[in-house]
C-alpha cells in the first residue's frame, strides 16, 4: 500500500501501530495453548486497545484513506480492537451526539437520567455501551446509505468473529471478543468526563478540556474537546491549532486532568492559552 493512500501523513504512525498489534493478536491467537497465556495478552491489550478507540473515532469524523475500499479495511481492524463497528461511530457520534449534545433529551450519549438528574460514570458507561448499536441504527434512520453500510459491515465483522470462534473458540472469546466488548465499555465510561454534568447551550461551556501532554499524544488530541465539537470533521492533527485560537473563550473550569492512568504520566498541563507543543501534532 502506498503512502499516498492517506489523506494526511500524520495518520500513517498510528495505523501502522494498530496493524502491528492486530497481527500480535493474530499470532497470539493461532500461537497460545493456555488460557491463562491468552487472558494475560488480554489484559495487556486493553490500554493500548482503549487509546485506538479514539483514533477509530477521528476516522469515523474523517476518513483515513482516499479509497473506499481501504478504509472499510481499516473499520474491520478497528472493529476487532475495539467493539465499535464500521460506521457505527459515523451513525451514534458524528451525526448523533455532535448535533445533539447539548440537549439531553435526544442525545445518544445522553449522560441525564429520564428524571433530569445525573448518572454516575458507570452507570453511564453501561448505558451507553449497551445502546450504543441500537441507538446508532436508530439516527441511521436519515441516513440510509450510511446505515446500509453500518448493516453490511456488521454482518461481516459477526462473520469474522464466527469463523474465528469456530477455529478455537477459547482464543476467540479472550484475545477478541472480550477484549472488543471491554474496549467498548471503557470508551463510553471514557466519553462521561467529556460532558456529564454540563447542562447549557454554549458550545465553549458544554465541553471538558484536557491539555495533559501524553493524553492528547495517545488519543489524538482527544484532549482539545470544545475544539472538536465546533470543527468535527477538522482532522485531529489540527485541534491544538483550532484550541490556541479559541483557548481564551473557554472557561478555566473547563480544563481538567485526566483520567487514570494518563494521570500517572509525566506532562501535566500547560497552560490553556498557551500554544501548544509542536508534539502534540505528532
Amino acid at each position: 500500500m502506498s503512502w499516498q493512500a492517506f489523506r494526511f501523513r500524520e495518520d500513517r504512525l498510528p495505523v501502522a501501530l494498530c496493524v502491528a498489534l492486530l497481527a500480535l493478536d493474530a499470532g497470539a491467537y493461532f500461537l497460545l495453548d493456555s488460557a491463562w497465556l491468552a487472558a494475560g495478552w488480554m489484559a495487556l491489550g486493553i490500554f493500548p486497545k482503549a487509546c485506538i478507540c479514539a483514533y477509530g473515532h477521528h476516522h469515523q469524523h474523517l476518513a483515513t484513506f482516499h479509497q473506499a475500499w481501504l478504509n472499510r479495511l481499516l473499520e474491520v481492524m478497528y472493529g476487532f480492537q475495539t467493539g465499535i463497528t464500521s460506521h457505527a461511530w459515523f451513525l451514534h457520534h458524528v451525526v448523533g451526539h455532535h448535533r445533539h449534545y447539548l440537549d439531553q433529551q435526544v442525545d445518544e450519549s445522553r449522560w441525564q437520567r429520564r428524571d433530569g438528574s445525573k448518572m454516575n460514570v458507570l452507570e453511564y458507561g453501561l448505558v451507553v455501551a449497551l445502546t450504543g448499536y441500537p441507538r446508532a441504527w436508530q439516527a441511521g434512520r436519515d441516513y440510509p446509505k450510511a446505515r446500509r453500510i453500518f448493516l453490511f459491515m456488521l454482518l461481516v465483522q459477526v462473520a469474522l468473529l464466527a469463523m474465528l470462534f469456530w477455529h478455537d473458540w477459547r482464543n476467540a472469546l479472550l484475545i477478541f471478543l472480550l477484549p472488543m466488548a471491554i474496549s467498548l465499555y471503557i470508551t463510553a465510561w471514557h466519553t462521561y468526563y467529556h460532558h456529564a454534568g454540563l447542562s447549557t447551550e454554549d458550545d465553549y461551556v458544554a465541553c471538558n478540556n484536557i491539555m495533559h501532554r501524553w493524553y492528547n499524544r495517545l488519543t489524538g488530541n482527544l484532549g482539545y474537546h470544545t475544539a472538536h465539537h465546533l470543527r468535527g470533521s477538522m482532522h485531529w492533527s489540527r485541534l491544538p491549532e483550532l484550541h490556541a485560537k479559541i483557548a481564551a473563550k473557554i472557561p478555566a473550569e473547563r480544563y481538567h486532568q485526566p483520567c487514570l492512568p494518563f494521570r500517572w504520566m509525566p506532562g501535566g498541563e500547560h497552560s490553556p492559552t498557551a500554544a501548544p507543543p509542536p508534539t502534540a501534532t505528532h
